[in-house]
Formats: structure tokens, sequence, C-alpha cells
């Protein structure tokens, strides 16, 4: 008894992937392991208690006691053992150590120490807890089927306990042996690129796939491809260029066909203002009040932007509030020198226990200030979706916030929606979302190697705008209008509404002729003539101009082709003229096909160490402001699936620091770039004054931001 005792703690190392399936009586584990071994392949260790007691009372030696429990822990290791030695890269077992374990200590109060340690010892790559959802059998040698939460609830605590990894498994005999597999294939997938079962686990319970996984270490192994510029779009040459007259029509275009469309508009609002008080927070980290001037400072620093600051402090719509938290703050505020009420009121405007502005987001602060409130980006865009996003009263307003700002953003539309309505007479219904956990990237040391935290656990990143491809491809609407939170405008609103009103007309026409193209296509008879004619459209209308292997194809395989290359998501983007501004811009670009397109490309995309590249960079003519109009539905009514359209080899890697540590992180294709790579895409001219982006406090001191 001693060598199996020896053996019975030594059990457990196997070089197959060992799934042990656990759980009360009667919860299906015999049926799941038996039809997981059908499924691979390979064996199954059955319960070996079964067998044991059946005999035991069969004999008439009575049923089951504490003297059972050390046999029937080491006969179920000898025969997972030895069913070890016949398993096809996988081995599933109906029951384990830990069972016995947990039936000894409840049923008897008590466990043998060896049973005990063997049982902690004992390791599986995967435990799955099997529910209580299935119904309880009698076989003669069960228990009850009363107290089954109560036992259930024992058995997972005891996974918990003992630091075991595990899943629980629910649903019908079909649904656990689907979800079991989706499991098993990532399991194998994790623990082939080197991660342990609990970091599988981190990973699954993150919602993160696998293969995105997989596929973002090998991104940060080989890098990321750079988009490789033919051209700059211009005038005339990928950005059309339109005459008011133009304009004028294109508005009415849409407003004349808008009534049987569900319009509404996107705007991306999760991202914190933290760069916008960037050089302030510097300021109060760096000064040292009391040994040194402000000036001193701004000339040491040359820190243009905090002399601008305080020049034009009273013209911010903050102002006042921050001063009368002052006053309430130091009695003596009045008294002070002026340093002193400067230090503070940037100090007061960033402190956690009062405005906290740079760790609010945009969405929320105060942007405008007019004779009798204060407005906020996101009063604006509620003004603005009146405006152009309204049909047959009914407007739509879609904001992507993170989930610990969302009553913000909530206590702002409650207060202004109903004279915004009044206003418009429109009804605005406002809807949010979150930026999708399962998008987010994992991180990864300078070597890199998957980045870890002071506990050992895997790190993640939010994976940027681009994650919101996911977000807005669960929008319901036929023309979305998307604009960043901080685009928007004290004065003008009729004329930034004007503007989107006429890319929205100009997405209509080409849709409609995009339709009825596909139309006939699908159902029609087409002949060569016909061919041409397509072909023309989208040269002349949606820039895409095929090679002559087109007309090498067959005329079916040439519909086939056409159909493909009309059948997507469509937008219009407004570009501005290139003042300056940080950002993207449009860019004939050369695809991995051979093929030219239209894209919006940030500077980081492309190779600035190659002089050609980096030259067409620096003769870019236009700006991208992110104005644009999505169609997103199809010529027959149905959501396009928008995550088939997304360039996954243009993210981008970013580096990051982790509680004083660097690391990199990487960046799903962005929302306007990559993650619209594959849209068909028309660029239009439009004024420069309907781009008036908040990047830094100090741009609210501009004429669009303040009041005439």
């Amino acid at each position: 008894m001693e060598e199996n005792l020896k053996q019975l703690a030594k059990s457990g190392a196997s070089p197959i992937i060992k799934i042990a399936i656990f759980g009360p009586e009667s919860t299906g584990k015999t049926t799941l392991a038996a039809q997981l071994a059908e499924y691979y392949k390979t064996v199954w260790v059955p319960e070996f208690a079964r067998d044991y007691l059946q005999e035991k009372l069969d004999s008439g030696r009575g049923i089951c006691d504490i003297n059972d429990m050390l046999p029937i822990a080491y006969g179920q290791t000898k025969l997972e053992n030895d069913s070890a030695l016949a398993a096809n890269k996988y081995l599933f077992c109906d029951t384990n150590l830990l069972v016995t374990k947990v039936f000894s200590e409840l049923y008897y109060n008590f466990c043998d120490s060896l049973l005990d340690k063997a049982a902690r010892a004992h390791q599986y790559d995967l435990f799955f807890l099997t529910d209580i959802d299935v119904p309880w059998e009698d076989d003669g040698l069960r228990d009850s089927p009363d107290g089954r939460e109560t036992v259930f609830e024992v058995f997972k605590q005891s996974l918990i306990d003992n630091k075991k990894p595990f899943i629980t498994i629910s649903g019908d005999k079909d649904t656990r042996l689907k979800k079991a597999v989706a499991i098993i294939e990532d399991l194998a997938m994790a623990l082939q690129l080197g991660f342990s079962s609990f970091d599988f686990l981190q990973i699954h319970q993150h919602g993160i796939p696998l293969e995105n996984i997989k596929r973002q270490l090998h991104i940060f192994n080989e890098g990321v491809q750079k988009i490789v510029l033919v051209n700059p779009a211009t005038l005339n040459h990928g950005i059309l260029k339109l005459s008011d007259n133009d304009f004028e029509q294109k508005a009415s275009f849409f407003d004349a066909n808008k009534s049987s469309l569900k319009l509404l508009k996107f705007v991306p609002a999760s991202g914190a203002a933290t760069r916008m008080f960037k050089f302030l927070n510097a300021f109060l980290n760096e000064f040292d009040l009391g040994n040194e001037t402000i000036n001193a400072y701004i000339n040491r620093k040359k820190c243009i932007e905090l002399s601008l600051f305080i020049v034009g402090m009273e013209k911010f719509p903050f102002f006042e509030a921050v001063d009368k938290k002052l006053h309430e703050i130091y009695p003596d505020f009045n008294s002070l020198t002026r340093d002193y009420k400067n230090y503070y009121f940037i100090k007061t405007l960033l402190s956690p226990e009062h405005f906290d502005f740079a760790n609010k987001p945009k969405g929320v602060l105060p942007f405008h200030k007019y004779a009798t409130s204060i407005a906020a980006p996101v009063e604006e865009h509620l003004h603005e979706c009146a405006f152009y996003a309204t049909s047959c009263n009914q407007s739509n307003l879609h904001l992507t916030v993170s989930e610990n700002h969302k009553e913000l953003f909530e206590a702002i539309i409650k207060e202004v929606k109903y004279k915004v309505e009044a206003k418009s007479n429109s009804n605005i219904d406002v809807s949010y979302s979150f930026q999708k956990k399962e998008t987010d990237t994992i991180a990864v040391d300078l070597k890199n190697k998957p980045f870890r935290d002071e506990k050992g656990m895997l790190v993640f990143r939010p994976g940027g705008h681009g994650a919101l491809i996911e977000n807005l491809n669960g929008i319901d609407a036929d023309i979305v209008f998307v604009k960043n939170i901080d685009n928007v405008i004290q004065n003008n609103v009729h004329k930034i509404s004007f503007y989107k009103k006429s890319l929205a007309g100009i997405l209509l026409e080409l849709q409609g002729q995009t339709f009825e193209y596909l139309k006939e296509l699908d159902e029609h008879e087409i002949t060569s003539e016909k061919i041409n004619e397509i072909l023309f459209f989208l040269k002349e209308r949606l820039n895409i101009e095929l090679n002559d292997d087109f007309y090498k194809f067959r005329l079916k395989n040439q519909v086939v082709k056409l159909k493909e290359l009309l059948d997507r998501p469509i937008r219009v983007c407004g570009m501005v003229k290139n003042e300056g501004e940080p950002g993207g811009g449009p860019f004939w670009v050369r695809g991995n096909d051979g093929r030219l397109t239209l894209q919006i490309v940030e500077t980081s995309q492309i190779d600035l160490k190659n002089s050609e590249q980096l030259k067409m960079l620096e003769n870019a003519t236009h700006f991208n402001p992110v104005d644009l109009v999505c169609g997103l539905k199809n010529y027959q009514g149905k959501k396009i699936d928008l995550k088939e359209y997304v360039d996954p080899e243009s993210g981008f890697i970013v580096h990051k620091n982790h509680a004083g540590v660097d690391l990199k992180s990487y960046e799903l294709p962005g929302l306007w770039n990559g993650a619209m790579a594959n849209w068909l895409t028309v660029f239009v001219e439009i004024p420069l004054f309907t781009f008036n982006p908040v990047k830094t406090v100090n741009d609210l001191l501009k004429p669009a931001h303040q009041p005439l």
C-alpha cells in the first residue's frame, strides 16, 4: 500500500493536454468526457469509483464509507496514468483526485492527508466545471437531487481555494460540446504560444480571441508594414472640388430624399482630456512656487502655451466658475500676488478635489460661453444633430463613451435635451456604447515578450479608436454622420450643417447609382456596353480603376468582380486645406493586390526614412478633419458586416508606460484609416471653417470658440 500511496502522490505529469471534467454527481461529466474523446479521436478516463462501489454493493460489503476514499483515489489515478499512455494529444478525465477529496470532506468531514496533498498537487491544463442545469438522474448509486446548488458551490469553491484553472460549462449536451471544443482549441493555441493555463483563463475572461493575440504577437516581432504612398490626393485628382451651386444641389437632394431614411450621428467621445491640459500638468509638476516667477518658468521651459493661457485666462468659458471656487477656498485670494493667483487657478482647474478637468472626457468640459449658459461639446453635438441628422422630426445621436464617464454625459443630456428638441421641433434619441473589452490588445516588453504587472498578470490595453468599428457595426441606420467630439463650433452651426447635408447628398447620389448597377448585375443579362458603363462609373465617380487583366475574364467572372467592388459600405469624407494641423491626410495608396485606392493615412503609417515617401507627405495639400458620412446598408437594405472591410495589417505599435516600466502596445487599424480601408471612398473639399478641433485648452481662445 505504501508504494501505491507514493505513486498516488507523484501522479499528474504528462506531455499531453489533460482536461478534467469536474462537478457534482449527475451533471453530465461522463457524457461530456465521452463526447470530447470521440470528437478528438482519443481516450477518456471513466470514473473508477462507479465500478468499485458497484462491486462492493453487489458483494454484500455495504455502501461507500471513509475507508474507500484512498482505494478509490489510487484506482482513479492508475486508470488515468494507464489511459495517458494511449491518449492522442488530449486526455479527458471523467473525474479526478479533487472530486474524491471534495466528496470525502463533504460526506465524512475528513480527508486523508495523502489524498489531500495529492489532490492539490495533481495538475490539469484545464478543469471544466459542469453546471447543474441538466436533470438529476437516479442510477442506484447517487445520493439525492436535494441541495444541488449547495453542493455545486462547494465544488466551485474547491477549485478556487486550490487555485485550479477552470471554466464552467452549461447548456444541453450539444451546446456543451460546442463550447468545450472552442475553448480547447483556444487553450491548445495558448499553450503553443507559451502561455500558461492561467494566462489562457485571463485572456478568455477578457473575451479576446486567441487568434487576435497570436496575430498581435506576430506584428510585434515582425513590425507593422508601412503604407506605400503613390501620390497625395489633390483637387480633381482624388478630391472633388464643388462650386457653391453644386453644394446647394447636393444639400437639396439630401433634404428631398431623407424622409424614408433613418439618420444617425456617431460621435467617438470616450477620450479623456489629458493631452488638452498636458502643458498645465507639466507646469504644476515642475514649477517651484516661491523660488521662481511664472515668467522665469516660461523662459526656462520656453513654454509659450502657458503664457497664452494666462493672457487669455478670462476668455475661457470656465473662468468664472474657477474664480468663484478660488474665492471660496482662499478667503484672502484678492490680496495674493499675480503669480500665486495664476498658480492656484491652474491647480484648482486640474485638482481631483475640485474641477479635475484633465481626467474628464472632453465631451463634458465647458467649451463655449453663451449669454445665459455654458455649453459642453456634447450639447453642441445635440444641436448639430437636430440640424442635419433629422428625418421626419426624428434624430439620433450615438456616443461612444467610457463606462465610468457615462453618467457625466447623461447629466448634461438630461439638462439640455428638451431645450434642443423644443427649439428644433424634433425628438432626439440618444444612445451610448462602450469600447468592447474584447478589442483590447496585449502589451509586450521591449523584447516583444508578453508584459506582466507586479502580480504576474498579463497587461491588456485599449485597442485605440479603431476598435470603434465594432460599435459602428452595431448601429442600425441608413446614413451615419461621423464627427469627433472636439470638432464643434460656437458660431455658424447653420453653415456647418449645410456642408454635412451636402456630403450626405453626394453619398445618396453615389449610393443610388451603385445600388442600381448591383441590381442590374443581379437580375439581368449584362452586355459588354453595360460593363464599360459601370467601369466608367467606378473610375470617374468612385476612383477605382481596373487594369487590363479585367478584360481577360469571362463575362460572368467580370460580373462577379464588379459586384465584389460595388457591394461595399461607402463613405464620403470632407477634406480641408492643410494648414499644419497634426493628423491624417488623403493619399493614393498602392495595396498588396497592386491596386490604387484612396485612403486617409496617418503620419505614423508612413516610412519617414524613405525620402520619396517623406516628400509625398510634405506635398500633401489637404487634411482629414474626420468629417464623414457613411452608408452602412447594401442594395437589399441589409446591414453590412463592417468588420469584413478592415485592413488588419494597418495597425500601429505605440510605446507606453506601466507603473514606470516601458512597454509596447498595439493599436488596431484606425476607425477612418485601416478600419475603413476597403470601403468605397470619396473625398470632397469643404471650407476650412468647418474644422475647429480643440487639441489643447488654448484652442478655446480661437474665434470659432469665442462669442461673436
